[in-house]
């Protein structure tokens, strides 16, 4: 039922928005939703179990951060990437990512190293048991603690969205992989915990190097937007 709310409710709206808006990105970078498709309101407010207010409101969100794109007449649907802004998202990794591992060795804390240290110790025996099942969210776990570590909400923000957008663009090709991608974290959190902040920032760049040489795209990606 779609009504005005304030106060307390008004809240419980724009927390249902939020929910609503993580279970559409969560669809969209699974391939729920493939690049193209139709999200229309009706469709979206029956699967999530919630009205259409907060599927509005999501929708807007998803858009400012590039996975839905508004046509006029049309309404709304997901992104399609074109090969430029695919590119991009590695382009902008390399950058941000290393910036944001030595700001966590200076500024990170006792809290932060120990989630670290035990991930780095649960990645490493997935890898080496071959539950590679468990690995991607175990790094996700990983990337967001090290960005939170950097001390800036807005960096680690802005790593987040980027780490969605390329689960949602390309694919892991490289499962052989795995076993060096956890050492090389290892590596990486034990210059965060010595406040190594340019070993750090060099090794982080590296790892972003090696992760993005076994990149594959997901989906074909044109060379330049279609015209709505």
């Amino acid at each position: 039922m779609e009504t005005d709310v304030n106060g307390a409710e008004a809240t419980g709206r724009r927390i249902s928005a939020q929910v609503v808006c993580t279970a559409i990105r969560d669809d969209i970078v699974g391939g729920f939703f493939p690049p193209g498709s139709r999200l229309t309101e009706e469709l979206l407010a029956q699967r999530y179990g919630v009205s259409r207010v907060p599927v509005r409101e999501a929708l807007r969100t998803l858009e400012s951060e590039g996975f839905v794109r508004t046509r006029r007449h049309a309404g709304a649907s997901v992104a399609e990437p074109t090969e430029q802004e695919a590119a991009d998202l590695l382009e902008i990794r390399s950058l941000l990512e290393p910036l944001g591992t030595a700001r966590a060795a200076q500024r990170r804390t006792e809290a932060h190293l120990k989630v670290l240290r035990g991930l780095v110790r649960l990645g490493q025996e997935r890898a080496v048991q071959g539950q590679l099942s468990d690995l991607p969210s175990l790094g996700g776990w990983f990337h967001e603690t090290l960005a939170q570590a950097s001390g800036s909400p807005t960096l680690a923000a802005l790593l987040t969205q980027l780490r969605h957008k390329i689960a949602w663009v390309y694919g892991d090709g490289g499962t052989s992989r795995a076993a060096q991608a956890w050492e090389e974290h290892a590596a990486i959190v034990d210059a965060v915990g010595r406040g190594d902040a340019e070993r750090a920032r060099r090794l982080a760049a590296l790892h972003v190097e090696r992760a993005t040489a076994v990149r594959i795209l997901k989906h074909p990606v044109h060379a330049v937007r279609r015209r709505a």
